[in-house]
């Protein structure tokens, strides 16, 4: 079965997804760090991969493979360019579903140069013939090509130069072990901390020319979701606002007022999040409630609830994902401004006497 994939619905569209369109992917090429001092955030994978990349330029030699895991928009594909860049070398880019047969991986590795970066997004979603066929090219650099069919198919052991594959995945538990056994360097980027965004979203305004103060991009950052994309994106919307109506300054009342205009609220909660709880609140007294359930009622497929909104609300937590159904936390209620319904009146059994209905055990012997 395929992996549910965001970016192929109409959710994608949102504000707040992680997922990179083409606009994105222009202004990012813009706005990307050059060497690892420029990038901001991933301390211990900066430090980590600084050691790999410096080891590997003392010796002579290609880097070893890297793996990159984490959600999206955490910035994997720059630094990907970034071990080029580091390694004074060529980077050449594709995607785990763009490789469908052996053969492609077959073009694209015969045409490799000697230290040159293979940048792989999406890794988990490589076909299996062409997995195999990677096993055997990251270890031993070469690649059987398979000439001919049936009794009469020729195995062409074909060389390698010595490259350097970047590998990016958004599901590392996807991976199958051979694979991740493969690389010699494995990174887990992990969601950013809010001052952390602030310095992204000053760093992204100085590149754009856009007039902001600390406490606009306070405020920016915290409903990015602690995501650089998001938070680019973000700014870029909070810049039309203030451009149009209020001469281009960026203040935190602007900035609150333009993402209010796009349904963003203080925690970055957007408008499919907030009617899942509205939902779930309102219509379910906080449930719990089933999956199927839920979507209908939100009037989306269970796969964009369940894929799109709740990862953030269960981070956030603000629901809980139960055997019995989907739950909403006291929080819910206290963001969306509700009150929880009371409990239910008549009396409880106290604790001791519903266990004693039950107890099996045999009763004390009588004391002498």
């Amino acid at each position: 079965m395929t992996p549910y994939d965001p970016t192929d619905s109409e959710a994608g569209d949102r504000l707040v997804t992680a997922a990179a369109d083409g606009e994105d992917r222009a202004v990012e090429a813009a706005l990307r760090p050059r060497d690892l001092g420029e990038f901001i955030g991933q301390e211990r994978v900066r430090e980590q991969l600084s050691l790999v990349l410096q080891a590997a330029r003392r010796r002579g030699a290609t880097p070893d493979h890297v793996l990159l895991s984490g959600p999206p928009g955490l910035g994997k594909t720059t630094l990907s360019m970034i071990i080029a860049a580091e390694m004074n070398a060529p980077i050449r880019i594709t995607s785990g579903p763009a490789i469908q047969h052996a053969g492609d991986l077959a073009a694209i590795l015969s045409s490799l140069t000697e230290g040159e970066v293979l940048f792989l997004d999406e890794i988990h979603r490589m076909s299996r013939p062409a997995e195999e066929m990677l096993y055997m090219a990251m270890e031993d650099f070469r690649v059987d090509v398979i000439v001919g069919k049936g009794p009469g198919a020729t195995a062409i052991p074909l060389e390698l130069p010595p490259f350097t594959l970047v590998g990016a995945t958004t599901r590392a538990g996807l991976l199958p072990p051979p694979l991740r056994d493969r690389f010699g360097f494995t990174g887990h980027m992990e969601f950013y901390a809010p001052a952390e965004l602030e310095r992204v979203v000053h760093r992204s305004a100085g590149l754009l020319d856009v007039e902001i103060d600390a406490a606009g991009a306070a405020e920016i950052a915290g409903r990015s979701r602690g995501t650089p994309r998001i938070a680019n994106r973000l700014l870029r919307r909070v810049r039309d606002y203030a451009e149009v109506r209020h001469g281009g300054l960026i203040t935190p009342e602007i900035a609150a007022q333009a993402l209010d205009v796009y349904e963003v609220d203080g925690r970055g909660l957007d408008r499919l999040d907030r009617s899942v709880l509205d939902v779930l609140l309102r219509l379910f007294g906080g449930g719990p409630v089933g999956l199927s359930t839920l979507a209908v009622a939100v009037g989306e497929e269970s796969e964009t609830v369940e894929e799109v909104a709740e990862p953030f609300l269960v981070r956030e937590g603000l629901l809980a994902r139960t055997p019995r159904g989907r739950i909403a936390t006291a929080a819910a209620w206290q963001h969306m401004g509700m009150t929880p319904p009371a409990a239910p009146p008549g009396p409880r059994a106290p604790l001791a006497a519903q266990q004693g209905l039950f107890d099996r055990s045999e009763p004390p012997a009588p004391e002498d």
